[in-house]
């Protein structure tokens, strides 16, 4: 054997030693290569934690999650109209809660008394339908042509209920009586009181009805109707 091939058989040992200290052996029980193709380990497979199947697979059978009505019941029976009006809302709408929104409702309630009586036109504007808020503008505008003033004071709510509620295509309506107790009083330019009490507080009744888009991902309500009921 010539030099040159001595040599190259002692590099190429040398080569394969250190490729198998470095890369070591296969004893079979190393983890096989990755394959981006494979479905991932599940925790089931794992063996820390069991997966229970879900109801009808075994039958093949799609199980389909049943609106609960529990909060609707609560506010209106089963056996009333307003229940099944309520009940096709919330199959429309899934966040629609009617304690939630009466509490809405009372706030909102507030806010527009408030707003109406200090000429706040930006905060009704976000509160109310255009056509309402149209209705209050022309109050307000009057108002000030004629130099009046607005004097209210929101004692409280006394009471405060849905009546009635409709879909109407996609748009949800909720009708809400509200029992309220203010101190209100207009004043002319030179002070005088021309309608109210600024220091008798009187019971408002008032039936509101708000309404939204249920397409809508806005999910405020805004008030498109208005009505005070007579005093008894």
């Amino acid at each position: 054997m010539s030099f040159g091939t001595i040599f190259f058989i002692v590099l190429g040992a040398i080569v394969l030693y250190q490729l198998r200290s470095v890369l070591g052996r296969r004893t079979g029980s190393e983890r096989p290569p990755f394959d981006p193709y494979s479905r991932p380990e599940t925790p089931a497979s794992s063996g820390n934690v069991i997966t229970l199947p879900n109801r009808g697979a075994a039958t093949g059978e799609e199980i389909e999650a049943k609106p609960n009505y529990e909060a609707i019941d609560k506010v209106a029976p089963p056996t009333e109209p307003l229940n099944a009006e309520l009940r096709r809302i919330r199959d429309v709408d899934a966040a629609f809660d009617p304690k939630q929104f009466i509490d809405g409702a009372k706030i909102a309630y507030e806010m527009i008394v408030a707003a109406f009586a200090t000429g706040d036109r930006k905060t009704l504007k976000n509160l109310l339908s255009d056509q309402v808020y149209q209705g209050f503008d022309a109050a307000i505008a009057e108002r000030e042509r004629r130099g009046e003033k607005m004097q209210s004071s929101f004692v409280g709510i006394e009471d405060a209920k849905i009546v009635s509620a409709e879909l109407r295509g996609r748009e949800a309506l909720v009708t809400v009586r509200i029992v309220s107790q203010m101190i209100s009083a207009t004043l002319a330019a030179d002070g005088q009181v021309i309608e109210g009490d600024p220091e008798t507080v009187v019971e408002i009744r008032d039936v509101w009805t708000f309404g939204r888009d249920t397409r809508s991902r806005d999910p405020n309500w805004k008030l498109v109707e208005t009505e005070t009921e007579d005093q008894d």
